[in-house]
């Protein structure tokens, strides 16, 4: 007569368990695995239908212009929104504000961001590792507005940075309101993204691959330039459209710290859609905004080549 197992030997976690996947299996059969993709897939096409649903709807929107004598969408459908966009200087200087502010900002983090992570995957000790984690992920816990106005209290003109040049007889400067304390606040905030989209990266770069360069002759400066920034290449392109697209569709920042005087493209969406009720000019800058991100996202892949954002390391 066989022995029967010990009631401890099946504990009672793993009945749950077994009755769990005798449940799953009853709603959902054997035969129907081919299909589970396309369900797990299906919130996703969702989203992305309602998104194209959407912008169908702009697209439509932008055709009609405002009449301004009922303060109601145009009938008829026409491209003068367009011609405006691309023809008033208030809207070229926004747009070129827009673009070369997303530029400056993506080189701007990536110079920061890769010693950061450089240090932080290739540090021996779990301690130090540990520390530059949560100075990396605090950021998160703090909403972007309210970073923006703990910049207002630092950089204004009684804030921390003016009473620290009075000490050396300096000041006070006007550091906030202007073009580059929205940069500053945009690469503070843009940083612990390209870094996250770096680390995995570097990580996948083998030590002995710098070790062989360093035994072969090159120092390290010629084993950064040679080896670790050509194979980090997918890190380095993942971390920039992050921070290009990012930026470029910013709002808070450029609203806080530019003091409505340095708005890029999403200020002036906002504004036109919200202050001047001008649905059909909002519109037709939120196209070409999609336009602009979606061409310079084509570039890139086109220049380094889809494959690049599978952010592991490559041979140079």
């Amino acid at each position: 007569m066989p022995l029967r197992p010990a009631r401890s030997a099946y504990p009672l976690r793993w009945r749950v368990f077994d009755a769990a996947e005798a449940a799953a299996r009853a709603v959902w059969p054997a035969r129907a695995g081919k299909a589970l993709p396309w369900v797990m897939l299906a919130p996703a096409i969702l989203l992305v239908g309602l998104l194209a649903i959407s912008l169908f709807d702009i697209l439509d929107a932008s055709l009609r212009t405002l009449d301004t004598a009922t303060f109601l969408p145009s009938e008829e459908r026409t491209l003068a929104n367009y011609a405006r966009a691309v023809s008033e200087p208030v809207f070229l200087s926004v747009a070129l504000r827009s673009l070369g502010g997303a530029l400056i900002v993506t080189l701007a983090t990536l110079v920061l961001a890769f010693p950061y992570a450089y240090a932080m995957v290739r540090t021996r000790s779990a301690a130090r590792r540990k520390t530059l984690l949560i100075a990396l992920f605090l950021p998160f816990f703090i909403g972007q507005v309210v970073r923006a106005y703990g910049w207002l209290i630092l950089l204004g003109n009684q804030g921390l940075a003016n009473e620290i040049f009075a000490l050396f007889g300096l000041g006070p400067y006007r550091l906030l309101f202007n073009y580059w304390a929205v940069l500053f606040g945009l690469v503070q905030y843009m940083l612990p993204f390209a870094v996250l989209m770096l680390a995995p990266a570097l990580s996948a770069i083998p030590e002995e691959v710098e070790a062989a360069a360093g035994s072969l002759g090159a120092n390290w400066g010629r084993t950064l330039l040679h080896v670790v920034f050509p194979m980090a290449t997918p890190g380095f392109v993942g971390a920039g459209l992050v921070v290009l697209t990012l930026t470029l569709t910013d709002f808070a920042i450029p609203a806080i710290l530019g003091g409505g005087g340095q708005d890029f493209i999403a200020n002036a969406i906002y504004d036109q859609f919200f202050r001047t009720s001008d649905q059909g000019m909002g519109a037709a800058l939120t196209l070409l905004l999609v336009v602009v991100g979606s061409t310079l996202v084509g570039a890139i892949f086109a220049l380094f080549g889809a494959g690049t954002l599978a952010l592991r390391g490559r041979a140079p």
